[in-house]
């Protein structure tokens, strides 16, 4: 295989390979770097924060404990590891331009950047499928969407993203057949992680799928709540049964948090389609994007893990007062686990 330069899956890899120009002059490379310093501790802060806040609110408050905020949960946790683990690390390469913390760290850094991102890509996916049955056939979706289903689509998850990351850069596979430019990019204080082109193609494969099914998915749920809008209010003036008026409530609360959700999907994409656009024509026009500009689509794709937090606390009132409990410390009685976060016609996902 030739020693052509591919680019990297994970999300701030490709900025690594680059990094033999940064470390040439960083001081010339410091200087915009440093004028985002505040907006990334921002989010850095807030992935953190705020998917701890998830965390806590989902596995502490009973009424939660659905197959649903299980997944959601998982994805909480796969943001709140880009934000311990990847960003403050990356934080300082950016500002710095070069690694300081060690040949061994970077290639943990790589596969964790990597493991953690295409995680909450395949928690996104296993959630839309789980909405599109909610939605679809909201009577029979507690029998068929379990939490022993959702528990095993969290495992399925974790296990793949894992696997694919540590299968690639931690047994060094990714730099098969190109050892001549690995060799040329090693610079001190540098993390490169080149991918070949195979991984290359594998790694698209692996992001293109899933995305092309939510947005499917998503497509047929908005247009069955479209359809089950239109049936309720044709009936709404006339007289229906309790069944009938119950189905109503539960489609109603189904198609709603779908709707959340599949904003949350929105969110990822407008982080992501950027860098992998960039990085799709990266490869084939020999990496013409400017340092910087590709630290800023980079950068987008870390803050996604910020979004969620705020989409929850802007669309689920019980996710607000689930904070409120836990701020002011009343999630510290005995018995507040069991304390009810809706109202009566409150949204139960």
């Amino acid at each position: 295989m030739a020693d052509t330069f591919s680019p990297s899956c994970s999300c701030g890899a490709l900025l690594r390979e680059r990094e033999w120009i940064l470390c040439e002059d960083p001081l010339l490379a410091r200087a915009p770097s440093s004028s985002v310093r505040r907006p990334r501790s921002g989010g850095r802060v807030l992935a953190v924060l705020g998917n701890l806040l998830v965390i806590i609110a989902i596995l502490h408050f009973k009424q939660l404990h659905t197959p649903t905020n299980f997944l959601i949960a998982s994805l909480a946790c796969a943001d709140f590891l880009v934000g311990v683990t990847v960003m403050p690390f990356s934080a300082v390469r950016s500002v710095e331009s070069c690694w300081y913390f060690g040949e061994s760290y970077c290639t943990f850094h790589t596969c964790f950047d990597t493991s953690f991102c295409f995680a909450s890509l395949f928690h996104l996916c296993c959630i839309s499928v789980d909405r599109y049955i909610a939605v679809t056939e909201p009577l029979t979706y507690p029998a068929r969407f379990t939490v022993s289903v959702s528990g095993i689509c969290i495992i399925l998850s974790w296990f793949c993203s894992l696997t694919y990351s540590f299968s690639v850069f931690y047994t060094g596979a990714n730099g098969e057949g190109i050892e001549g430019l690995v060799a040329a990019l090693t610079c001190v204080g540098g993390c490169q992680a080149p991918l070949n082109q195979n991984w290359v193609l594998l790694c698209f494969l692996l992001f293109f799928t899933p995305t092309v099914a939510m947005v499917l998915i998503y497509g047929k749920i908005f247009l069955v709540a479209k359809h089950q809008a239109r049936k309720i209010e044709s009936a709404a003036s006339q007289a229906q049964s309790s069944s009938e008026s119950y189905k109503e409530r539960v489609a109603k609360r189904e198609r709603k948090a779908a709707k959340t959700l599949g904003i949350a999907m929105a969110a990822f994409l407008v982080s992501w389609l950027p860098y992998i656009i960039d990085a799709m024509i990266d490869a084939y026009m020999n990496f013409i994007t400017p340092p910087y500009v590709y630290e800023i689509l980079v950068w987008c794709v870390y803050y996604n893990s910020a979004m969620n937090p705020l989409i929850y606390a802007f669309f689920y009132p019980w996710f607000r007062k689930a904070v409120e409990l836990i701020v002011t410390g009343k999630v510290l009685r005995s018995d507040s686990s069991t304390i009810s976060l809706f109202s009566e016609e409150a949204d139960i996902d």
